[in-house]
């Protein structure tokens, strides 16, 4: 039976993932850029903070739960063993 093919592969040292590794979690990645950024436009950070501040946390939550549900289980690795 083949492995998992996970999108976001968990990180070498630490808690959490690394770079995609497959062409999804590219693409996960760069919508998220490219909705902070149009963001960062609409909300003008200097003007209406609150509301560019709540939805940048609305945008990680997303990521992170997408990164959760296609990633390596997270847990906390000191390297190769």
């Amino acid at each position: 039976m083949a492995a998992p093919r996970y999108w976001f592969p968990a990180k070498r040292y630490g808690w959490g993932w690394g770079p995609p590794r497959t062409w999804q979690g590219w693409l996960v990645l760069a919508v998220f850029v490219v909705l902070l950024a149009a963001g960062a436009m609409v909300f003008l950070p200097r003007q209406q903070a609150v509301a560019f501040v709540a939805y940048t946390v609305i945008l990680c939550f997303v990521l992170i739960a997408i990164c959760y549900l296609t990633g390596e289980p997270p847990s906390w690795r000191w390297g190769k063993k």
